[in-house]
């Protein structure tokens, strides 16, 4: 489950900061990192899909979040019974710490 963390934030992380930098070109001096090629990527992309460049930002933004809620729903899938048991414990003590939040403010 960790491999499958990190292969789905790698490319989420480079995604985000390539475009971040592109986007406000700090380029650092490489082509990549421009907004010529920020452009010119969405430009490439927009025309091959067919839809205006200006439109592609938004659909990744929800393409990434879609997939993130698969990924969490998945993860809380695999340790529903860690979950579980944390939740019981909570419920559990609530009460034995509202108590003691009474106790405490009902002394003089």
């Amino acid at each position: 489950m960790k491999w499958f963390l990190i292969f789905w934030a790698g490319p989420i992380a480079l995604l985000g900061s390539w475009y971040g930098l592109s986007y406000y070109d700090m380029n650092f001096g490489i082509f990549m990192l421009t907004r010529d090629a920020h452009d010119l990527v969405f430009q490439i992309y927009g025309h091959i899909l067919g839809i205006p460049p200006e439109d592609l930002p938004p659909l990744v933004m929800r393409a990434i979040v879609f997939d993130s809620f698969l990924v969490f729903a998945l993860l809380a899938f695999r340790r529903r019974r860690q979950i579980r048991a944390w939740w019981q414990a909570r419920r559990q003590s609530a009460p034995a710490a509202l108590a003691s939040d009474e106790s405490l403010s009902s002394a003089p």
